[in-house]
């Protein structure tokens, strides 16, 4: 009634009017002169129109009605529930009185029989200080003995009746007590023995009737936590501790299993607040549990070993839950925060339990692994992917990151200003914020042990990057089509220098600073906030593990496969052309001598382009790579190492100049010496002169000294002093460049030279 009451007191205006213009029409039918037949003819005569706006209007009080109803539901939905509760408590209660009411009557049914009354008010304390009469058959007779006998088991019914436990269970214990004693005695007469044996009956019935009291009285959920305590230690006195402890236990589950009928999964794929809400049930019923076992029955061990099976239990049923309403649909979807903050509140609740000496975390971590596994590897897949469609529309134009980007507000400080240094191309920035912001939760990946498998993969991810950056080189399409991870996906191409080492830009960068920082939030030494680039980059070494250091050594390698592929389409644009002949073959050297008379010494045009090339590539390099010098440095290196190792192991050059037609003249000997002295100064001089190119070239020039001299002339009489060298690799760099030459330069007579007069110098 108060439903509808508040339904009609929330009614619109207008629908009060409709409900008087119903009233009126109701008036009709209580007419006295009202003809039905006559009302029915009446309305079937309406035509097509009408009837329609008649099913218009009952449409419309259908709907009308279905919306009241529905309000009326909403607006007493909270007094239902907790009316609803009320009663089961009431319930609960109302049981307790009917056995109590029960117990009465067959109380007082017995005493209206002839038992008593003033026989039943003996306490247990009267008993226990006439024990000495009754049973000191010496000074009086057995029937003081038979008398007790008989009012005994009366007077622990009364208690048991009223529920006065201590009390009962004081009068068992002194009712054994003096049986016993009774029985030592063994001048009793056959009778009392008799009476003495039913009384020990009737204690053990008695006892039987109070665990069973006690036990349904644990059972009831309107028990309160002091109630059920006293009930279970109640139980545990009358002997029975395995059936009190998992009476215990069952209370517990019974309890928070109730207060769970009002908890509902979250319609959303966020289930922290579910998540939140069950562990908060779960693991406080657990911990109660606890320190209820631990104060009645203290740390014994086979109680202690039921407890720890029985929360592993709850807790296995719990991860079950939260995996079927908050993680199976995280996990699906790449969610990897939903999940991973889903499993940091069940952490932070079940390590609550250690202070009460059950670690459960490690077995809760087990369960929601699988979950999590899931969730890492599709969010990986997700990058990977986005990444992938970023590359086949990136322009391969090196940009400062965007500030604006909404994604930004995420992460780190730390983060930001190191992402805002670098330029980077589209793809590249972004790859970027989406690992920066996977790392951002994977915080509890470090308890599951997944620190490992989450470096594994992001590995995975940036190698499939680094696959597509080699097919966006012109040229490495037939050498590098099928890369593992990468596919048959679409990469747009870097035709410029400038675009093929921002390719290079984007993997050095990522591979040597921002990959590695953002995988140190994988370390426990890890620190949020550093005070400054050297203190981080210090504190970045000195924390980073082994299987970091091995990670980022792995990072390196996939760049290094890179910068090879660079480095080779370079070198082969330089040393063939596109007719596929070679631009450095022996003829170059060995048809020198013999058809010129007069040289203006110089280096080989392929060398020429090599000096030239580089010389670009740096002037490009230093806009990109600034503050990052070594980057453009490792690549120029690079470079200049392939070219020079692919003279040294192209055999069918060194078999013509060793074994060929024409054996290597004068001319030829100086002009190779003059080539390899001409690498080594521009490498020398831009910085990019490794061991291992000083080194080759030195075997390339003995190899070829040693092929002249097999011609049975000595080569060092042929061959300038290395100043004449110096010079002319100088004066050849200065022109390369388009630096202006030096009036009073040395370089003005010695270029001059004719090859007369060096060979006059060599005999000499």
């Amino acid at each position: 009634m108060s439903a509808t009451k508040t339904a009609r007191s929330r009614a619109s205006p207008a629908k009060e009017n409709g409900a008087a213009k119903v009233e009126e029409g109701l008036n009709l039918f209580k007419s006295d002169k009202f003809d039905s037949d006559i009302y029915v003819k009446s309305k079937c005569s309406l035509n097509e129109k009408e009837i329609k706006q008649l099913c218009s209007y009952l449409l419309d009080l259908k709907k009308a009605s279905a919306e009241e109803m529905r309000r009326s539901v909403y607006a007493n939905y909270a007094a239902f529930i907790r009316t609803s509760k009320e009663i089961s408590d009431l319930e609960g209660e109302l049981s307790s009185i009917r056995n109590l009411l029960s117990t009465q009557a067959t109380l007082i049914h017995d005493l209206a029989e002839g038992i008593h009354i003033d026989s039943l008010s003996v306490k247990a304390s009267d008993v226990s200080n006439s024990n000495g009469d009754l049973l000191n058959l010496e000074n009086k007779g057995s029937s003081d003995m038979e008398k007790w006998s008989v009012e005994f088991p009366d007077f622990l019914d009364v208690l048991l009746a009223e529920r006065r436990v201590d009390e009962a269970l004081a009068a068992l214990d002194e009712g054994e007590r003096l049986v016993a004693e009774a029985k030592e005695n063994k001048a009793l007469d056959p009778a009392v023995i008799q009476s003495l044996q039913s009384v020990q009956n009737a204690i053990i019935e008695r006892r039987q009737r109070l665990a069973d009291q006690l036990a349904e009285s644990a059972c009831q959920p309107s028990t309160c936590g002091a109630e059920l305590r006293a009930a279970i230690s109640a139980l545990k006195m009358l002997g029975d501790g395995p059936r009190a402890h998992s009476l215990l236990l069952n209370a517990h589950y019974q309890r928070y299993q109730y207060n769970m009928q009002s908890l509902r999964p979250s319609n959303t794929s966020y289930g922290g607040a579910y998540t939140a809400a069950l562990s908060q049930l779960v693991f406080s019923a657990i911990a109660q549990a606890a320190s209820d076992s631990l104060a009645i029955f203290g740390k014994e061990r086979a109680y202690t070993s039921e407890l720890v099976m029985w929360g592993t239990k709850q807790t296995e049923a719990f991860a079950l839950l939260v995996k079927r309403h908050a993680l199976a649909s995280s996990a699906a979807a790449g969610g990897l925060r939903a999940a991973a903050e889903c499993v940091q509140i069940a952490l932070g609740h079940c390590s609550l339990l250690e202070a009460r000496g059950l670690a459960l975390c490690p077995m809760l971590l087990k369960l929601f692994r699988p979950s999590v596994e899931q969730a890492l590897d599709a969010n990986i897949r997700r990058i990977e992917e986005s990444t992938a469609a970023l590359a086949a529309a990136d322009d391969w134009v090196l940009t400062l990151h965007p500030t604006g980007t909404r994604q930004a507000g995420r992460f780190s400080t730390a983060s930001i200003g190191s992402a805002l240094q670098h330029k980077l191309t589209s793809s590249a920035h972004r790859f970027n914020l989406m690992v920066q912001d996977f790392f951002e939760d994977v915080g509890p990946l470090l308890n599951m042990q997944l620190g490992g498998q989450t470096l594994e993969g992001l590995f995975q991810v940036f190698n499939s990057y680094v696959n597509m950056l080699v097919k966006a080189l012109p040229g490495s399409m037939e050498e590098e089509a099928n890369f593992e991870g990468s596919g048959n996906k679409i990469v747009r191409m870097a035709e410029t220098e400038a675009q093929q080492i921002a390719l290079y830009a984007n993997a050095s960068v990522l591979a040597d600073e921002l990959l590695p920082r953002a995988a140190m939030k994988l370390s426990p030494l890890h620190q949020a906030n550093y005070r400054d680039d050297t203190h981080r980059r210090t504190s970045d070494r000195q924390n980073r593990h082994p299987e970091q250091r091995e990670w980022k050594r792995r990072l390196v390698s996939s760049v290094d496969r890179l910068k090879d592929a660079f480095c080779r389409q370079h070198a082969l644009d330089l040393i063939f052309t596109e007719d596929g002949d070679s631009h450095l073959s022996a003829d170059m050297y060995i048809n020198m001598d013999g058809n010129v008379d007069e040289l203006d010494w110089f280096p080989s045009p392929i060398f020429q382009e090599l000096y030239i090339k580089l010389n670009r590539m740096a002037s490009i390099a230093a806009d990109m790579f600034v503050g990052r010098e070594r980057f453009a440095t490792l690549l120029l290196m690079r470079l200049t190492d392939t070219v020079i190792l692919w003279l040294s192991n192209d055999q069918s050059f060194w078999d013509d100049i060793e074994d060929g037609p024409r054996p290597l003249g004068p001319l030829g000997i100086q002009q190779f010496c003059l080539d390899m002295k001409f690498v080594i100064r521009f490498a020398s001089q831009g910085r990019y002169l490794s061991r291992n190119l000083h080194r080759v070239v030195n075997e390339i020039i003995s190899k070829a000294i040693a092929a002249f001299a097999a011609t049975g002339m000595d080569p060092y009489s042929v061959l300038p002093e290395d100043d004449w060298f110096n010079v002319i690799c100088q004066e050849a760099m200065e022109r390369l460049s388009g630096k202006p030459k030096e009036l009073n330069s040395p370089t003005a007579s010695v270029s001059a030279q004719s090859i007369s007069s060096v060979r006059s110098q060599g005999s000499s």
